[in-house]
């Protein structure tokens, strides 16, 4: 027969991949949209967005819920 394994069997914890993380940022998306053509600018800003989220957070999967995404500052 086979020996028996020591420490019998390890229950597996949660993974770090299923769970979900929320941070708020506040970027200028002006340095990003300037020169752009008006037509394009809401793409141009959406891509952007999801690049700058992809390299802080490290991860392809970036989701973006739409309602989240508003100005911030002073209106003029």
């Amino acid at each position: 027969m086979a020996p028996a394994k020591k420490g019998g069997e390890k229950k597996k914890g949660h993974s770090a991949i299923n769970k979900v993380v929320t941070r708020e940022y506040i970027i200028n998306i002006h340095k990003h949209i300037h020169g752009m053509g008006f037509k394009k600018r809401a793409t141009r800003a959406l891509k952007e967005i999801r690049k700058f989220a992809m390299k802080e957070m490290g991860t392809p999967d970036v989701r973006l819920i739409p309602g989240s995404i508003k100005p911030s500052g002073p209106k003029e």
